[in-house]
């Protein structure tokens, strides 16, 4: 697995892990040919690039634009 880090890499221990999640990252991890340590590595950098998403929306200007009017131009693109 390739990745952006530069620099030291910390360590990380996780303890009482439950069966089905290291189930999960088992079969995850042989469909990858890697390793549960990759896998988990992967699911966390995913799920904690999320972290920032509600303030970057916040930084987005409000447009006035009514949802049904996105709605009804959707269903017209989709014709």
């Amino acid at each position: 697995m390739q990745s952006g880090y530069v620099g030291l890499l910390r360590t990380l221990h996780l303890r009482n892990v439950p069966d089905d999640v290291m189930d999960r990252l088992e079969r995850l991890a042989r469909a990858a040919s890697t390793s549960v340590t990759a896998v988990a590595i992967r699911e966390l950098d995913a799920a904690t690039r999320r972290v920032d998403n509600a303030a970057l929306v916040a930084t987005l200007p409000d447009l006035d634009i009514p949802a049904e009017k996105i709605v009804e131009q959707l269903e017209a693109d989709r014709r």
